[in-house]
C-alpha cells in the first residue's frame, strides 16, 4: 500500500495534473453490489440524485470508496463511480474542480500536503477542526466527522521478537542493546525532517551513535513488511498502521506512546454545495464512520491483499455485518 503523504513539489503537481489530463478520470472496476437498506434507509429527495464518489488507487482507498458507493445507493441516488484515481493529487484536484462530489481523505494528507503545514496539530479532533476550519474557507469543502481509524506509520516487530526483546512501545527501544536496535525503512522516511532520525531523537536514541548507520537496512515500502516478518535483516520495519499485511504476517505494532507520527484519521469530504443540498447525509456517514476503526481497516485491507477478495464485496459484506444495509 503506497500513500502520498505530502506534495513535495510544484512541477511535481503539474506532471501529476498533466497525466490525469489526458485519459480524463476513470475507475479500473466502477462495479457497486446492490444491497437494501438496513439501519441506513432510503433519504427523501435523494432519489435519483446523481452523485460522484471519488477516492485513489490503492487498497484502503477502493474500500472506502466502494462503502460511500454502497451508502450513496441505498440513500437512493444514482452513483458514478470515479475511485481508483492515480494518486493523491488527481483526487484531489478533481474534487477541487468539481469532478467529484465526495471521497474518503485522510486528516494528515489534507494538513500536510494540500494545505502546505509542516508540522501537525496533535489530537485527532484538533487536527479534524484544523483541517475542516481551513479547507471550508479556502476551498468549499465540508469534512465531516473522523473515524477512529488512523492511518499513518509506525513501526512493527515479529511477534516473537516482541516477547523476546520485552518490547511492546516505541520508548521501550531505548532500554535495547545496539545489536538489537535494526531498523528496515524506506528511502524518503530515512531522510525526511519528520521521519526516521527525528523519531530516534523523539525516543532517546542518535542515529550514528546508539543506532549506527549499518544497523539500517533501505528497502522499498512492499519488501519491508516481508524482509522484517522473516527476521534476518531487521528487528523493526517501518510499516503503515492499517496495512492487512500486519495481521497475515502476525507482526506487532510499537506503540507511539510520545505521539511522534501525525495522525491520518480518514473522514468523508464533500463539496459544500452538494452537502448543503443534502443534509441528512451527514448523519448517515456519521454513522458509518464511527464503526472505522483501526483494527477494522486492517482486516478488511487483508480481505484484499492476502486473501484476494474485491473491494466491493470486502465493502458490502462488512456494512451488511454491522448492519448498515442487507442482502437483496
Amino acid at each position: 500500500m503506497s500513500r502520498v503523504r505530502r506534495v513535495g513539489t510544484a512541477a511535481a503537481v503539474v506532471v501529476a495534473l498533466a497525466g490525469t489530463a489526458g485519459c480524463g478520470l476513470r475507475g479500473a472496476n466502477q462495479f457497486i453490489p446492490p444491497t437494501e437498506p438496513g439501519s441506513i434507509k432510503p433519504i427523501e429527495g435523494m432519489d435519483g440524485v446523481p452523485v460522484t464518489v471519488g477516492g485513489k488507487n490503492f487498497t484502503e482507498q477502493l474500500i472506502l470508496g466502494k462503502i460511500a458507493g454502497i451508502i450513496m445507493q441505498t440513500v437512493g441516488a444514482d452513483v458514478e463511480d470515479k475511485t481508483n484515481l492515480a494518486g493523491s493529487v488527481a483526487a484531489r484536484q478533481a474534487q477541487l474542480g468539481g469532478a467529484i462530489d465526495m471521497e474518503y481523505e485522510y486528516t494528515g494528507t489534507a494538513w500536510i500536503s494540500y494545505l502546505g503545514h509542516d508540522k501537525p496539530v496533535k489530537g485527532r479532533i484538533p487536527q479534524w477542526k484544523a483541517v475542516k476550519k481551513q479547507d471550508l474557507a479556502q476551498n468549499n469543502l465540508v469534512w465531516l466527522k473522523p473515524a477512529p481509524m488512523n492511518n499513518t506509520y509506525a513501526f512493527a516487530t515479529p511477534r516473537t521478537t516482541a516477547k523476546r526483546l520485552g518490547v511492546s512501545k516505541l520508548s521501550d527501544l531505548k532500554s535495547l542493546p545496539t545489536n538489537e536496535l535494526t531498523f528496515c525503512v524506506e528511502a524518503e522516511f530515512n531522510s525526511r525532517n519528520d521521519g526516521f532520525r527525528p523519531m530516534l531523537k523523539t525516543y532517546g536514541l542518535t542515529y550514528g551513535k546508539d543506532v549506527p548507520e549499518s544497523n539500517v537496512t533501505v528497502l522499498d515500502t512492499g519488501v519491508i513488511y516481508n524482509v522484517t516478518a522473516r527476521g534476518n535483516r531487521c528487528n523493526f520495519g517501518e510499516v503503515f498502521t492499517t496495512d492487512g499485511r500486519i495481521l497475515a504476517l502476525d507482526l506487532v505494532v510499537l506503540e507511539d506512546d510520545r505521539h511522534f507520527f501525525p495522525l491520518y484519521n480518514v473522514a468523508p469530504v464533500f463539496r459544500k454545495e452538494f452537502i448543503s443540498q443534502h443534509p441528512q447525509l451527514r448523519d448517515v456517514f456519521n454513522m458509518v464512520s464511527k464503526k472505522i476503526t483501526t483494527k477494522t481497516m486492517l482486516k478488511l485491507n487483508a480481505q484484499v491483499d492476502v486473501q484476494g477478495r474485491d473491494p466491493a464485496l470486502v465493502a458490502r459484506d462488512w456494512l451488511v455485518k454491522e448492519g448498515f444495509v442487507s442482502m437483496p
